[in-house]
Order: structure tokens, then C-alpha cells, then sequence
């Protein structure tokens, strides 16, 4: 807003010359005589008007310095009784011949909200220009019919538009309050266009910081920005980071082959989930919108303004080795510590974590026996027979379906170890492709099946095509991958190969 300054011609100050002349011009001392002023007034009230006039005059001489504002008036009613409006609230300045006017404006706009209008209801411009319609205009009798034009150059001017005719009128200034145009943020305040602060003062040029403080100084909060250049061991989902709840100002951007993935605080996919590309555009998560974009060239982003009224997690889906991926977000300070400290344990709570890594352990060797002395006749091994009963027979593209598409893991991995453990065996795998998960996977994974038999039985350095379950147990402690019996577990061949992925377009949705 316009600044009120010394020599403005409408700056509209009241002038009050209530400071009295030097003792020179008067004649006469301060007191002395109360003069004109003391037949209306009492004695208490002429010793406070001089107390005023000495801190405020000075003894002697004329008044130096700037004038004062009187405090705010209180604010008027919403110029609107639906949808956006403005109210106003004023002051007024005082002061004396040989001082300054007081700087700044003698009238604030707040920005008000009502309800929104209802459907079909009359915009305030199109109200202004029908007052005038039927009333005789341009120094004739004829009358027209008006509505508003919006091609002309003033935005705050009230262009109408003589419906049937191919002309347009000024009828001057529109009224306070009114939006500069249809879908506009600015309103018009005495003929200008103005935006809100963050404050929601019209005018004013307050605007958040990136902690969300109208008017701050980015003090309250830390900037989080990090690349994560992990390649990965195999394709597919791999976090990148949890960007816990409070979060601002989230951006996220890498440009290759692969896809950005982000779960929502339920455990399920935003964008990009279960091996499906999402198209671009704005998905709402965790309270605020994300915009994810993906251009012609192999180049993702995603933004969004936060804050996140819940934790996220970030994730990649690996088709070719990560060249990087650079993010960011802004975090209140008091959460920064906790997301430092705590965001795998925050992960792992939600179900986002991968499975904790056990320490491996090797298949038990027999014990060495001692060397037979030479004189001893070697005595031929006789083959003990195989305990384990012939696993029943799970060929065919019926059975492969069933368990692609019942299963929580579908995934290629070579067996590095074994162990019967109890009534169950434990096989330690290397994965080297996965096909279809419902959660993350490690590079290396403990594959869990039933009995001491297990069928069907996993041969030792050889690669499968496995179709496992997720297993966990009910009070959280046990996390499992398990193939259950009878299931699918095929040596990978190229054949195999390209039968798994037909299966995985003919699962129902």
C-alpha cells in the first residue's frame, strides 16, 4: 500500500494546533492564565492538558518530530456474505504545524472466508453491473441490459458489457472486495488489485517460511537433503528414506529407468506400487498433495508442500543401476533428533522395514573321523535309504497360477545354505530377481519351509523360481518367508522364465 508522506495531497491527517506559542508571542507565562480554555473546564482536567502539552510540546518552541496514530478502530463486517471477502478497519493521525505527518496508512484490509456461496448464486461483479440495468446511461434515454466484460485493461474498473450491442461502459471503480477475475486470489481495494499475506492482510508481503511460520526466518525447522546412491543387488522396491510426519516442502527428483515409490502410513502404495506404473499427477497422502511428474526423457519428480500429518516412506524400484536421487524436506527441530535416531525404528513399526538380518550360519558338517589304521579291511558303505517320502507331483500351468498369484513373493534365488531346525528347514538364499513382492526384500533372505522333509526340496547352489508367503507371528517378533508345502518351486530356466511372467497378467484383480 501507498505510504503516507509530508506533502501528499490527500493524506487527510487531522490538524490540531493545540501546542501553545513561545512565552515571546504569548506575553504571558504557562499557568498564569488558562485563557479562552478555562471557563469549559475544571481544574483537574486543565492540570492534565498541561501535563500532555509538556510531553508532548516541549517547553518552549514549536513541536519537533512525527505525528501520532490513534489506535486501530475496530474491524467492519465482511463485505461478502458468502465465499471470499474483505473487512476493513482505520485510524487517524495527529499532529502539529512544523511536524512530520505519521508514516503509514490510515486504513488495513483483512482478507475474511465465509461458507462458500451456493451453487447458482450471483458473483458480486455481475450485481454491480445489473444495478445499472434499465436506468438510462451515456446522456440518453435509451436503456440496456449490463454485464460485465473482463477484456478491458483495469482490472478494479467496472467494464460492463450492453448485452446484444457491440459496445462497453465504465461505470468507475467496482466495489471494494470484488476478485480482480473469475478464479483470481487478488481482490480489489480502491481500485487495486491485492493479495493476501500470509497474515491476511491485502497488501502485506508476509509469506511463510519453509517451517511454516507467517513471517519467519526458517529458525524453527532443519533442512533435510540427502542423495541416495545405493544401486542395489537385484531389481526391485528398495527404501530410500522415511520422511516422518511434519515434514514441508518435500522434493524428490532422479533422472533413469527406474521409479520412485512412496507408501502411505497404512502400508500401502501411493505411487508406483506392486509393479505398476502410476500415471502422473497429484495423489493426496498423508494430508497433503503430491504432484509427481515424469517427463519425456527418463527423468522423475515428486513435490509436495507438506506438512505430512503422518510418515511416509520413500522407495525405488530398481530396473537398472541407481545413478542417484537427490531429496529434500524440511523438518520442525524438534523432530529432527527423533528422526535421526528413530526412523528405522519408526519403519519397522509400521511394517516398512526389511526383514532384520539374521546372522548366518552354516549347514552342519559331520565330524572328521579318525584315519582307520592300515591293517584295518575298509568295509564297504552301505547307502542308507532316503527317510523323505517322493513329493507329489506340482507341474503343470495350473498349479503355477495358483501359487503366483496366492503368494506375497514371487522371486528367482540361488540356495547357499541349509539347516533342519526342529520340525522345520531353513534355507539361506541370494536373490537375484523379484517378480512380484509385497514388501522389500534383502539381498540375502531365509527361506522357511515345513518339516524335516520339506517339499519340494531345495538342492544346494542351484537357482529356483520360488513363490513364498509372508509369515508373521502374532505378538511381531517372528517375520518369515515361507514356502509352503507342495508349493511352487521351479529350477530356473528361460523357459520357466517367460512362463511366470505370462502368469502374473492372468492373476485376478
Amino acid at each position: 500500500m501507498r505510504k503516507l508522506r509530508p506533502g501528499d495531497k490527500n493524506r487527510g491527517p487531522e490538524t490540531l494546533d493545540y501546542c501553545p506559542k513561545p512565552h515571546s508571542q504569548l506575553g504571558q507565562s504557562w499557568g498564569a492564565d488558562p485563557g479562552p480554555l478555562a471557563p469549559p473546564l475544571q481544574r483537574p482536567l486543565q492540570n492534565l492538558l498541561l501535563l500532555w502539552t509538556l510531553l508532548n510540546c516541549g517547553l518552549g518552541g514549536s513541536a519537533q518530530g512525527p505525528g501520532e496514530w490513534t489506535p486501530w478502530g475496530s474491524w467492519s463486517r465482511c463485505s461478502s456474505s458468502c465465499g471470499r471477502g474483505l473487512s476493513v478497519r482505520s485510524r487517524h493521525c495527529i499532529w502539529f504545524p512544523g511536524e512530520e505527518s505519521c508514516w503509514g496508512d490510515t486504513h488495513e484490509y483483512r482478507l475474511c472466508r465465509l461458507p462458500d456461496c451456493p451453487l447458482g448464486a450471483i458473483p458480486f461483479r455481475d450485481l454491480q453491473c445489473a444495478l445499472y440495468n434499465g436506468h438510462p446511461v451515456l446522456g440518453t434515454q435509451r436503456t440496456y441490459q449490463w454485464v460485465p466484460f473482463y477484456g478491458a485493461p483495469y482490472q478494479c474498473d467496472l467494464y460492463c458489457l450492453a448485452e446484444g450491442h457491440a459496445f462497453y461502459h465504465s461505470f468507475g471503480r467496482v466495489l471494494d472486495g470484488t476478485p480482480c477475475s473469475p478464479g483470481a486470489q487478488g481482490l480489489c481495494v480502491a481500485g487495486r488489485c491485492l493479495s493476501a499475506g500470509c497474515d491476511g492482510l491485502l497488501g502485506s508481503d508476509a509469506h511463510e517460511d519453509h517451517c511454516g511460520r507467517c513471517g519467519g526466518a526458517n529458525e524453527s525447522c532443519l533442512l533435510v537433503q540427502r542423495v541416495f546412491r545405493d544401486s542395489g543387488a537385484f531389481a526391485g522396491y528398495w527404501n530410500v528414506t522415511l520422511i516422518p510426519e511434519g515434514a514441508r516442502h518435500i522434493r524428490v527428483t532422479h533422472r533413469s529407468r527406474n521409479h520412485l515409490a512412496l507408501l502411505g502410513g497404512d502400508g500401502r502404495y501411493v505411487l508406483n506400487g506392486n509393479w505398476a506404473v502410476s500415471p502422473p499427477g497429484t495423489y493426496e497422502a498423508a494430508g497433503t498433495r503430491v504432484v509427481y511428474t515424469r517427463a519425456a526423457g527418463p527423468e522423475e519428480k515428486l513435490h509436495a508442500a507438506g506438512p505430512t500429518s503422518e510418515d511416509l516412506l520413500l522407495q525405488v524400484l530398481l530396473q537398472e543401476p541407481n545413478p542417484g536421487i537427490e531429496f529434500e524436506f524440511w523438518l520442525p527441530r524438534e523432530r529432527y533428533g527423533p528422526f535421526q535416531a528413530q526412523a528405522q525404528a519408526q519403519a519397522q513399526a509400521l511394517g516398512w522395514s526389511l526383514r532384520q538380518q539374521q546372522p548366518r550360519q552354516v549347514e552342519a558338517q559331520p565330524p572328521e573321523l579318525p584315519a582307520a589304521p592300515a591293517t584295518t579291511v575298509p568295509r564297504i558303505p552301505t547307502p542308507t535309504p532316503d527317510a523323505c517320502e517322493p513329493c507329489p507331483d506340482t507341474r503343470g500351468r495350473a498349479h503355477r497360477l495358483l501359487h503366483y498369484c496366492g503368494s506375497d513373493f514371487v522371486f528367482r534365488a540361488r540356495v547357499l545354505s541349509r539347516l533342519h531346525q526342529a520340525q522345520e528347514t531353513r534355507y539361506e538364499v541370494r536373490v537375484q530377481l523379484i517378480y512380484k513382492n509385497r514388501s522389500p526384500l534383502r539381498a540375502l533372505e531365509y527361506v522357511w519351509a515345513p518339516g524335516r522333509c520339506p517339499c519340494p526340496r531345495l538342492d544346494l547352489h542351484r537357482e529356483y523360481l520360488l513363490a513364498a508367503q509372508r509369515l508373521i507371528s502374532p505378538d511381531g517378533t517372528q517375520d518369515r518367508l515361507l514356502l509352503p508345502h507342495a508349493g511352487y518351486a521351479r529350477i530356473w530356466s528361460p523357459a520357466e522364465d517367460s512362463r511366470v511372467r505370462l502368469a502374473s497378467r492372468r492373476c485376478p484383480v
